[in-house]
């Protein structure tokens, strides 16, 4: 199968240069294993400010964006600046939510924590209550432990939110806040407007453990919008080897295609880092697994870590090395048809930011270059 390009990887920078580069009319294949770093997505854009291409593209796609600068709450009772993000994530112009914060979890819900953060919250000045909401269809989930996620709740929260709300209301005293867990809108992402708008206080939605509903919905009207557009999208296939010719990339092999490789002018690395497999770790050292390209990391263990377990993490900081187009590089020199984009940088390329933001900016480099 031949295509202009191959994008490896099905994550916030694959379907985004998917996406641009099916609206600039070339064939593209994305190879996705299923796992993506936006199963753990906030909702916000780390370093991406009121960026107007970025939310016409995800317009576009049926993902309404708002930019505010300000603070949003995160799981634990803390705040992180922010600006750009997904239109149900609030942002509060201090770090401070309200006067007083009822907050509310499913019975038997355990990947939700809101002592801690009636904990952080109260640090603030904000008066703080907890409370159990008690709906039957998640109360089924419970028979199965495995099954009480958030993935799974938010299957039947797009059913039975105004139950929700009916159980918030029987609860709610004289909060001006009602914190839920993040766990609305999976598949009908007008379900979080409508909520809040039901209910007579102001609603925030506060994140929970991995998965993150809305990183799955965002990747769901990513995909639909990349095929939508034309593009082949391989869920639950890997690349699994690389045919060169001197330093151009001719084919790649994957698990599910076998004998038929896929050919293209172009080709995407756009892979993630340690999580989905991008970059792997060994008593020997870091490695991009699949091509064996320039990776910028310690060769000091003991420099990948720190000890502060809060700390930020200079593993996650090691990535390939490219040039000034991405070219990916591999033994010092750039492959002039293989560029890398998305978290698999690391902290290489501090210019393009981190998180989403190095995920867009990334892939609008790489697709204008090859579309200009």
């Amino acid at each position: 199968m031949k295509f202009d390009t191959v994008i490896i990887g099905g994550g916030l920078a694959g379907l985004t240069a998917g996406i641009c580069l099916q609206k600039a009319r070339r064939t593209t294949a994305v190879i996705s294993t299923g796992q993506s770093a936006l199963h753990f997505f906030s909702g916000a854009f780390e370093t991406l400010g009121n960026d107007a291409r970025t939310i016409e593209l995800f317009g576009e796609a049926g993902i309404r964006l708002h930019y505010r600068e300000g603070w949003r709450l995160m799981p634990l009772g803390s705040f992180r600046e922010a600006t750009l993000s997904l239109e149900d994530i609030r942002f509060f112009e201090e770090r401070k939510v309200g006067r007083k914060a009822l907050i509310l979890n499913f019975l038997g819900y355990s990947d939700f924590f809101p002592e801690f953060i009636a904990e952080g919250l109260r640090s603030t000045g904000t008066a703080c209550r907890t409370g159990i909401l008690r709906i039957p269809e998640v109360e089924v989930l419970r028979l199965s432990p495995s099954e009480v996620r958030s993935v799974h709740i938010a299957r039947a929260m797009d059913k039975v939110w105004e139950k929700v709300v009916q159980e918030i209301r029987l609860l709610h005293r004289d909060e001006d806040v009602i914190i839920l867990p993040q766990v609305f809108g999976l598949s009908d992402p007008t379900v979080p407007g409508q909520l809040q708008g039901a209910v007579p206080a102001k609603v925030i939605f506060a994140g929970t453990l991995p998965p993150s509903v809305p990183g799955i919905r965002t990747q769901w009207q990513l995909r639909r919008r990349y095929e939508v557009l034309g593009g082949t999208f391989l869920l639950g296939d890997e690349a699994r080897e690389a045919v060169f010719d001197g330093p151009v990339l001719k084919q790649i092999l994957t698990r599910n295609l076998g004998a038929h490789p896929l050919e293209a002018d172009h080709f995407i690395l756009a892979s993630g880092s340690f999580f989905s497999k991008g970059l792997s770790s060994s008593p020997t050292g870091i490695r991009e697994p699949l091509f064996g390209l320039d990776v910028s990391a310690s060769s000091d263990r003991n420099a990948w870590y720190d000890a502060d377990f809060h700390a930020d993490q200079p593993y996650m900081g090691f990535g390939v090395l490219t040039d000034s187009r991405l070219h990916a590089l591999k033994d010092g020199r750039p492959l002039p048809n293989l560029f890398a984009a998305g978290s698999i940088l690391g902290a290489t390329r501090p210019e393009l930011g981190s998180g989403a933001g190095l995920a867009i900016r990334s892939a609008f480099a790489i697709t204008d270059f090859l579309t200009a």
